[in-house]
Parts: structure tokens; sequence; C-alpha cells
């Protein structure tokens, strides 16, 4: 190989490195702060420190983020980095903090003003997160990564995630979302509203997908020779 040519390739694994350091930086500072004023200073005194725990970690944005951590530590040590289990947390990731940041952008930042840590907490987990987790993939891959497998499993998560908020919900009265609220909207148009999200999601995956099939391979295999090839494992 050229000198030239490997120079090249180190170059941008220390980029992608740095890239993926940051964000997870950004991300585990985010949540962090965030998980520590849930617990310390409550909206809602009255409300048990276990349930106050327990509510944080079922929001979808949190999970989303929780799972961009998982997803992103393998790659700041090995921006090629690849596993069967870690194939769906990466997925999973790209899903849920993309629908997390544009349900955010769209939807709730006319509606929400943060102010002091609450503005940088807000900053990182939904517009730093989404955007470097979303542009990352695009530019460093690593690809190709996501066959039809990898997309079925990766769909599980949203499916339990939903299943928990149901199943908590008539229990505790309480609903991370409004459109997901049984006891406002009522059993028939919250799981409408909840086949719409399983659909969007499937949209979403499958889009994946696509994308992770038509650009250029990171790892220097055509993305059907690494589909075939995680097939047979």
């Amino acid at each position: 190989m050229m000198p030239a040519v490997t120079e090249t390739r180190q170059d941008r694994s220390r980029l992608a490195r740095a890239w993926w350091a940051a964000l997870f930086a950004v991300v585990a500072v985010s949540v962090s702060i965030e998980f520590v004023q849930n617990v310390v200073d409550p909206a809602d005194p009255a409300t048990s420190i276990v349930t106050r725990i327990v509510r944080f970690f079922s929001y979808f944005t949190i999970q989303s983020n929780l799972l961009v951590l998982a997803a992103v530590l393998p790659l700041v040590r090995d921006p090629g980095h690849d596993g069967p289990l870690w194939r769906v947390v990466r997925l999973a990731s790209l899903l849920g903090i993309t629908i997390t940041g544009l349900v955010y952008a769209v939807v709730l930042a006319p509606l929400y003003d943060p102010q002091g840590i609450d503005a940088w907490t807000n900053a990182g987990e939904h517009y730093v997160s989404p955007v470097m987790t979303l542009l990352g993939w695009l530019v460093f891959g690593p690809r190709p990564r996501i066959t039809a497998g990898v997309v079925a499993r990766a769909l599980v998560w949203p499916i339990l995630w939903i299943a928990w908020i149901l199943a908590q919900g008539p229990v505790t009265d309480w609903y991370p979302y409004d459109f997901m609220s049984v006891a406002v909207h009522g059993y028939g148009t919250a799981l409408r509203n909840l086949a719409f999200v399983v659909l969007l999601a499937l949209a979403f995956l499958l889009a994946f997908r696509l994308v992770d099939r038509k650009l250029s391979a990171t790892d220097g295999a055509l993305p059907a020779q690494a589909e075939r090839s995680s097939l047979a494992r």
C-alpha cells in the first residue's frame, strides 16, 4: 500500500476517534447532569426517588442517548468496530436519536424554553447528539453494517419501550408523552398513535439500511459481500 494512502486512512481514523470521543463526552455530561438534577432537585418533590429514577430512564430521549453512548464508546477505540450485538445497538441508537431530534425540533422546541444549565443539557441531548450521531455515521461509518436481520432486531427496542409504558401506565397513571396516554385519549387512540410510531420506526430503519448499502464501504468491502459474510455467521 502506498504511504500516502496509509497516511490518509490514519488521518481519517484519528478524526473519527476524535469525533466519537467528543460526541460521547457531550452526551455523557448532558445525561449525567440531567439525572442529578432529576434526583436532587425534582420538579415534584413528593414523588419518591425510586419513582423519579424509573421515570427518568423511561423517557425515549434518555434511552436514545444512552444507546448512543453504548454504540459510540467502541468507536472511540476502533472506528471500524463490528459485532452482532453492537450492530443492533448502533442501528437502534441511530433510530432513536434521529426521531428524538426531529420530534423535538418540529414539535417541542417552539413550546419549551430551557434556561441556565437546562439549556445546555437540552442542547446536548436534542441537538448535538442527533446531529453528530447521524453526520458521523454518514461520514465515518463504519459501513456496511445493516442487514435485514439487524433491522428486525433493532425494531425490538421501540416495541419493548411501548410495551413498558403501556404496562406501567394504568398502575402509575403516568405517561412520558401525551400522545401515548391512555388516561387522556383512551386505548383506541393511544394504540393508533403508537402503531404509527412503530411504522415510522420501521420506515427509518429501512431507510438507514438503504443508505448503508448505497454509500461507499468504509472497510474495503462491497456492501453485498459484507452482508453475505454477516449472514453466514
